[in-house]
């Protein structure tokens, strides 16, 4: 895939002489105008190929989270289909425990992925979670229920669970990961948001198949066989997403970190290693032991935000449908509907965010997230609790604003933590960490303690305020990355002018 920029000289994208020309070009700027700059080659991006990365990326990425997202919306479904008891709390508890099974794996899936996104290339990861996931939803559609074959319903339910938390495991730190390495550093925000709307795309989809359902089958159908529908939809969905990724390059950052271990043939072995030195230090072949032992300050710090950003996340887009159902009694078809809607008007300013933390910080976005939920969870659920269809509008409307500041600066900030060479495996281990504990869990804890504490409905949002405040504090650890270059990449600009006015703002005369 091309580095340099072909707005200039369209013919250069078909011409590799004429690249390769380019690049020299503009490392020899570099090298005249500031010696400092000797080994940095400035990646001048082509728009057009962010553009169809990020799209390839964000749409394979909705696949992932339609597939994901199916559970949620069918969770009292699935506990009559799978786990019968005359207890309807103890179904809705089994069904939701079987959600976070999947969770628990989520850490091995992205011990696993994320290593061997950094030795193999990332491209190869994502089309290989894709695939699993595609597989293990399509087979949750085919299970017999319990009435059918007994144990074997559930047992095969928690067997194709796994297969689809191991394979998540890799595709949030590997999505991430891809849309950072193509994104010029002024817009990674921007481009980063469209990450997270494949993820609304995904859960839209999810919810609203599910609500077609819901209004048009009728409520024995449902439990009988339409229920496996969105199931058997994933397998074709899989594979678009599949195609869609293949058809992908490999990211600028990692073709670098390729080229000097291979010592690539534009110069001799010594040249390219002196040349990426600074990307080949810490090679990608580290072991899961050395992420740890080298990267722990920061892991930590990543299993704090996501941790927070997860629970208020799987709380308002997962738990959400179930609490209006099964706690306010609405019907189903009712609190999905009020869903969709949310999840609607968050794809719709999401992107505003993103060029909100590019150009004020990722620092000023986050808390502006974390803060809103601590703030507004508790007026958010009473207004909920009133249960009029405006109250509850305005009460999802408040976690909404708040989400979409988590959502829109994420995919940005936490990829960013994070050195090339191990950026993919660092961010899937802590990432599904903090998600398997915090995340997944949040239906689970919620429904256990709303069940201890009584119905008490105020739960979810005492709950939603004590993550928010670990929250505020890790933002508040954390660096600003706004505008600068990946830790361990050198600078990525969108046009050839930006890289001149970088070299020359960099070998500025002092003025007396």
């Amino acid at each position: 895939m091309p580095t340099g920029s072909t707005e200039a000289d369209p013919a250069s994208e078909h011409d590799p002489e004429a690249l390769k020309r380019h690049r020299a070009l503009f490392r020899a700027i570099a090298r005249r105008r500031n010696p400092k700059l000797r080994r940095t080659d400035i990646t001048i991006t082509d728009e057009r190929v962010v553009r169809r990365a990020v799209k390839a990326a964000a749409l394979g990425n909705a696949m992932e989270w339609f597939d994901f997202g199916i559970y949620s919306y069918l969770a009292v479904t699935i506990g009559q289909v799978f786990f019968p008891n005359g207890n309807g709390t103890v179904s809705l508890l089994s069904s939701f425990a079987t959600f976070a099974v999947a969770f628990l794996v989520r850490p091995l899936g992205g011990a696993f992925f994320g290593p061997l996104g950094d030795r193999v290339g990332r491209k190869k990861v994502l089309a290989l979670t894709m695939i699993m996931m595609a597989a293990g939803t399509f087979c949750i559609g085919l299970i017999p229920s319990y009435d059918a074959i007994g144990f074997w319903s559930p047992a095969l339910l928690i067997l194709f669970r796994l297969v689809q938390g191991f394979s998540t495991g890799g595709e949030y730190g590997g999505a991430s990961t891809f849309i950072a390495e193509y994104a010029p550093d002024k817009k990674r925000g921007y481009y980063g948001s469209f990450l997270e709307m494949g993820t609304l795309i995904g859960y839209t989809g999810a919810a609203g198949i599910v609500l077609i359902l819901n209004t048009t089958v009728g409520a024995d159908a449902m439990l009988h066989w339409a229920w496996r529908i969105p199931f058997l939809v994933a397998g074709p969905l899989g594979l678009v997403g599949l195609y869609l990724r293949l058809r992908l390059d490999e990211t600028p950052a990692f073709q670098k970190l390729e080229a000097a271990q291979t010592h690539s043939a534009t110069g001799s072995p010594a040249e390219a290693e002196a040349e990426f030195a600074h990307l080949s230090e810490n090679a990608p072949k580290k072991k899961i032991g050395e992420i740890f032992a080298q990267q722990w300050p920061t892991l930590i710090l990543c299993i704090a935000l996501v941790g927070a950003y997860n629970i208020a996340d799987y709380m308002l887009l997962s738990y959400m449908p179930t609490y209006l159902t099964d706690t306010l009694h609405y019907k189903e078809s009712h609190g999905l509907l009020i869903l969709l809607a949310t999840m609607i008007a968050l794809m719709l300013i999401i992107t505003t965010v993103g060029k909100l933390n590019d150009h004020y910080g990722r620092k000023p976005l986050l808390m502006s997230g974390m803060l809103g939920f601590f703030i507004t969870a508790i007026p958010a659920f009473l207004l909920v609790k009133q249960g009029s269809l405006a109250a509850v509008i305005a009460g999802m409307a408040l976690l909404g604003l708040s989400l979409v500041c988590l959502l829109g600066t994420m995919s940005a900030a936490l990829p960013a933590l994070f050195p090339t060479s191990v950026r993919y495996g660092s961010l899937s281990i802590g990432y599904n960490l903090a998600v398997s504990v915090f995340g997944g869990t949040t239906p689970l804890v919620i429904t256990a303690l709303m069940d201890a504490f009584h119905g008490n409905v105020m739960v979810p949002a005492y709950y939603t305020m004590g993550a928010a405040l670990v929250g505020v504090i890790a933002v508040a650890c954390m660096k600003e990355t706004a505008q600068q270059p990946l830790a361990g990449s050198p600078p990525s600009v969108a046009t050839k002018e930006e890289a001149v006015e970088m070299i020359t703002s960099q070998n500025q005369e002092p003025k007396f």
